[in-house]
């Protein structure tokens, strides 16, 4: 070889080097960096409870696409949603979880469905520091002890109490039996809250005339459905899981139970119609978020946006996801930042935040100040019958 070419060859093999660092270097910038900004969303999108966290995610990803940028600094940012499945399972959820925290420059995380799911993720998001927002987790314990944890939704003593008023209030009950998901946190505790709210508004603290459970994935409710035939209770309490939920209804209607049946809000789902057909009739349960009653222009709006998309009717999960997204955009914008700790205090400082489910603040263990609604099913549809405010 000539000395002019292997001196070339000499200047080759430094550049080379050189040029990998570049590229590499500009790989390894943050989506910040390149004018995004990652929010991710941690849901159930497969298994036992995929059927309520594609509803949320459907929410989310509708106001993505209504609002898919925000301003910093005279510079727009592009948001990009980083989706995260955590296969209705605990251990799957905590691990999901971390792969969302562990991405460079995540700014917040939405979700999950089920109070136990995202109980799971907790300890993740506050020891990563990264601020997480519940969109229908309504369990306590979500959000207790933990200052990243948010949510938009009512908590369960709120929404325990309302179906204990409508129960004693509109129905005129006197007895009840309650009947709760032992594998669920939110099936256990709102069980608890309506217990202790109904034998209060009673009067009687052996209003509460049977506590019973099953297990989660049970489809033979017949012991249950016995003892209900035995004590002849005025209504039933029962809110569990929709599948097992229209299971355990229509298995009691044809039985011949008598009793108007209640339940929570996981049960506003089109699985729950279709499961229980004509015996979930009259079956009612509390809610975020009504499409024949919107309570503000966000939630008309909403709902106009939603249905030119999909031709159907959201439901009140796909709402909250809706106002989950929003909340977290509008707390960017307030702190003019991405960085996840100026996300974190302002959050924490919502007030009177106008979403598609109605006015939000935040209180000091970051749940939703809100009010309710209550829907039944008639005419094989969900249908608003009164409201309840905090």
């Amino acid at each position: 070889m000539r000395a002019g070419a292997r001196r070339g060859m000499d200047i080759f093999r430094k550049l080379v080097p050189a040029a990998a660092l570049l590229v590499a270097a500009a790989c390894a910038r943050s989506p910040f960096e390149r004018g995004i900004i990652e929010i991710g969303v941690l849901e159930p999108l497969t298994g036992a409870f995929a059927a309520g966290g594609n509803l949320e995610a459907s929410g989310i990803r509708l106001a993505n696409e209504l609002y898919p940028t925000v301003t910093l600094d005279g510079k727009e940012y592009r948001i990009r949603l980083v989706m995260a499945d955590n296969k209705s399972d605990r251990a799957e959820s905590a691990k999901a979880a971390a792969r969302l925290a562990e991405r460079k420059g995540m700014a917040a995380i939405l979700g999950s469905w089920d109070s136990s799911l995202s109980m799971a993720a907790g300890p993740v998001v506050k020891e990563a520091g990264i601020p997480a927002i519940g969109l229908s987790c309504t369990n306590p314990l979500v959000t207790m002890g933990n200052r990243y944890y948010f949510r938009v939704c009512y908590t369960d003593a709120f929404q325990g109490r309302v179906m204990a008023d409508y129960a004693r209030g509109e129905l005129g009950a006197s007895t009840a039996v309650v009947v709760r998901d032992l594998g669920s946190d939110y099936s256990t505790g709102l069980a608890e809250f309506f217990s202790a709210a109904f034998t209060g508004l009673a009067g009687n603290p052996n209003a509460v005339v049977a506590s019973l459970a099953y297990a989660r994935g049970d489809r033979d409710f017949s012991q249950i459905v016995e003892t209900l035939l035995a004590k002849e209770p005025d209504v039933v309490f029962a809110p569990g899981n929709y599948t097992e939920s229209a299971l355990l209804i229509t298995q009691a209607r044809a039985a011949g139970v008598r009793a108007a049946f209640l339940g929570g809000d996981a049960w506003e789902t089109p699985e729950f119609l279709d499961l229980g057909k004509a015996a979930v009739e009259g079956a009612a349960f509390s809610s975020a978020y009504a499409a024949d009653a919107p309570q503000n222009h966000a939630g008309s709006m909403f709902l106009e946006e939603y249905r030119s998309r999909y031709g159907l009717d959201p439901v009140a999960v796909t709402a909250l996801g809706f106002d989950g997204y929003l909340l977290v955009l509008s707390a960017i914008r307030r702190a003019g930042s991405a960085e996840p700790y100026r996300i974190r205090d302002e959050l924490a400082l919502t007030a009177e935040f106008e979403g598609a489910t109605g006015t939000v603040s935040l209180d000091g263990n970051g749940d939703a100040v809100k009010g309710a609604v209550i829907k039944a099913v008639r005419g094989g549809t969900f249908t608003w019958i009164a409201s309840a405010v905090p």
